[in-house]
């Protein structure tokens, strides 16, 4: 990238507001990454400003460029992430930039993603001058406002977010197998959030027979929101076509998908090519076990109950550990209380997977 650059206080007041437009409530959190872009003339006023709304939609670069017209010539472009080089459903920015004039670009995260990345350098190559601000947490807010997607493009396969109901006693069901319910009404309505920032749902076979799951986002009405994720089930057995899981009419049109395989890293591959970057697992306690055991667990979100069962279905299966010093460790992110529930938000540390 040739190195960092300082910028002026006007320029990190334009990255500010780049950071909120790409955060404009709304915008699909996939499969293309949230980015703003603001221009601003030489005395740091602002010409124009643009954000991208979804894949298919012109790019923030493109977005502020159309809206200043003329006015963009000899402006700085301040931009959440490095401008595109290459062709995909648009055209790359940096020739956008590059044509209508632009004198100076500045972006805070790099694209990780060595399809599109390049821009950089070849506005260089045009005589932009090109700057990389890092001061400040400019660059961490920029990476986290697309945490999942560089995650995705950096590791070659989504990030998965492993979430379940337990009680006090690491039961996720009775000895009866009910299990309806263990969580709150407040923890529900959480997962339903916390579902709708993911474009994948993904369970078992064993829990698509036993529960019978719509794997739908749902309101407070318990109506299905007009945006849902894919509904995945893995597993090689068959199953009846009758399930809730195969009536698209319960999601808003959205497709379900039948991932033939036991293996969670072809399951990832396949979910990866069809431009997912977000899995929210929530099947049961063996195939969560087989993605802890394969280290593809990226976070953890439990909501504990204040009761006790004794016996019952463990949330988790069997992990292959047989000595407390062998135990797979949690770094708790966040606890909280959601009326008769805790919620706890880990990240696994670092492993090679348990096998």
């Amino acid at each position: 990238m040739g190195g960092t650059m300082s910028t002026t206080p006007a320029e990190q007041a334009a990255m500010l507001r780049a950071l909120e437009l790409a955060a404009t409530p709304g915008v699909p959190l996939g499969p293309n990454p949230r980015v703003g872009c603001v221009l601003v003339d030489d005395a740091g006023q602002v010409v124009a400003e643009g954000h991208h709304r979804g894949a298919g939609t012109p790019h923030a670069e493109a977005d502020a460029l159309d809206r200043a017209g003329a006015a963009a010539r000899g402006t700085t472009a301040v931009v959440t992430l490095e401008p595109c080089n290459h062709t995909g459903r648009t055209g790359p920015c940096s020739e956008k930039l590059i044509a209508a004039g632009v004198r100076r670009v500045v972006f805070a995260q790099p694209d990780p993603n060595p399809v599109a990345a390049g821009g950089a350098e070849a506005l260089r190559a045009a005589g932009v001058e090109v700057a990389q601000g890092d001061e400040g947490d400019l660059l961490d807010r920029a990476r986290e406002l697309n945490a999942v997607w560089t995650f995705a493009v950096e590791q070659q396969r989504p990030f998965v977010t492993w979430k379940f109901a337990t009680t006090l006693d690491g039961r996720s069901a009775a000895a009866d197998g009910t299990s309806r319910w263990v969580s709150g009404v407040a923890a529900r309505r959480d997962t339903h959030r916390l579902r709708a920032l993911c474009d994948v749902m993904l369970v078992g076979t064993n829990t698509v027979e036993v529960d019978d799951p719509m794997l739908t986002v749902r309101d407070e009405h318990d109506q299905p929101l007009p945006q849902q994720p894919l509904r995945v089930v893995m597993g090689e057995r068959d199953l009846d076509p009758g399930r809730r899981l195969f009536d698209a009419a319960l999601s808003h049109g959205t497709e379900s998908l039948h991932l033939r395989t036991r293996d969670p890293h072809a399951a990832l591959k396949d979910l990866f090519s069809r431009d997912r970057q977000h899995v929210f697992l929530e099947g049961g306690p063996t195939l969560a076990a087989a993605f802890l055991r394969a280290g593809l667990v990226d976070e953890v979100v439990t909501y504990v109950a204040p009761m006790l069962l004794g016996s019952g279905r463990a949330a988790v299966g069997d992990l292959g550990i047989t000595t407390i010093s062998a135990a797979l460790h949690l770094q708790v992110e966040d606890v909280t209380v959601l009326d008769d529930n805790v919620r706890l938000i880990l990240r696994p540390g670092p492993t090679e997977g348990l096998d």
